[in-house]
């Protein structure tokens, strides 16, 4: 099965976060460059997290829920609980 680029994370608590949420909901991927420069100690490279290609639309809605929502005045929602969707 393929896997395609479902995301890049711009820290490591973002791609922790991310990988929660994908371990949690039975989705199957891995995260190019993870532990790439570790033993050697050098430049760290851009971090992926790749799903399967039948996975990418159920990740990505997932994902798509993490991100700030705004109400109709333009002002950010905050202090609401999001309820996912959790595979069964």
């Amino acid at each position: 099965m393929e896997f395609v680029k479902l995301f890049e994370p711009q820290n490591p608590g973002e791609l922790a976060l991310v990988k929660s949420l994908l371990d949690a909901n039975k989705i199957e991927y891995y995260v190019q460059n993870e532990h790439f420069g570790g033993l050697y100690n050098l430049p760290v490279l851009p971090y992926a997290v790749m799903v399967r290609r039948t996975q990418l639309k159920r990740a990505t809605t997932l994902l798509s829920l993490l991100r700030k929502k705004k109400d109709e005045s333009g002002t950010e929602k905050r202090g609401q609980v999001v309820h996912l969707p959790l595979y069964r």
